[in-house]
């Protein structure tokens, strides 16, 4: 049995759905809002690729090593992708990333709701010790996201990557332990009461 397995999960202002080929034009539609592939620091398909990142998602989950999903907004539109990825059943660790979201759903509850979303499965059912985000050292939107999450950062991984264009990545690692997953549980839940209000 996989572990993890694919899964919804559901809260007020976010759906996770399993990712399958059946949201592909949803994706495209998304992923055009704002021409998110055209980031240089940060890996996002372009509506071309898509069916091509929907494959390849979708045979990482087969080896065991990714759980994609796509988001949907409260108004059950498709607004991005997410994942655990580098899945490490053994440590019971998992990586929440390779994550996009429409122009539309940027700054907004849905990024806070799926992330709690996220923890709560990885911490709770799976019994996860560790959940891990890693973005590039230039990606100053994403790093501040994670720390907003209650995420701390383990360190960087200099020289970590070679980037499409050539450039080499430096990652900057963060973490939530199990531990700390009950401040950070309350922390988000404060958040989402707050944006709502």
């Amino acid at each position: 049995m996989p572990w993890p397995e694919p899964v919804t999960l559901t809260g007020p202002h976010a759906r996770l759905e399993p990712l399958s080929h059946d949201h592909r034009d949803g994706l495209i539609e998304a992923v055009r809002d704002g021409e998110l592939w055209k980031l240089w620091y940060t890996s996002v398909p372009s509506p071309d690729g898509m069916a091509k990142e929907i494959d390849r998602r979708l045979s990482l989950q087969a080896a065991g090593s990714m759980l994609p999903f796509t988001v949907v907004d409260a108004d059950g539109r498709i607004a991005g992708m997410t994942t655990y990825m580098n899945v490490d059943a053994v440590h019971r660790r998992v990586e929440i990333g390779s994550t996009w979201y429409a122009k539309w759903v940027q700054r907004s509850a849905l990024n806070t709701q799926s992330k709690l979303l996220l923890l709560g499965h990885a911490f709770e059912p799976l019994s996860c010790i560790a959940v891990e985000f890693r973005t590039h050292f230039f990606n100053q939107q994403s790093r501040r996201a994670i720390e907003r999450l209650g995420a701390k950062q383990d360190g960087i991984l200099r020289s970590h990557q070679v980037a499409p264009n050539g450039t080499l990545r430096d990652t900057v690692v963060y973490s939530i332990t199990a531990a700390e997953w009950p401040t950070v549980r309350a922390h988000l839940t404060y958040q989402l009461t707050d944006k709502v209000r």
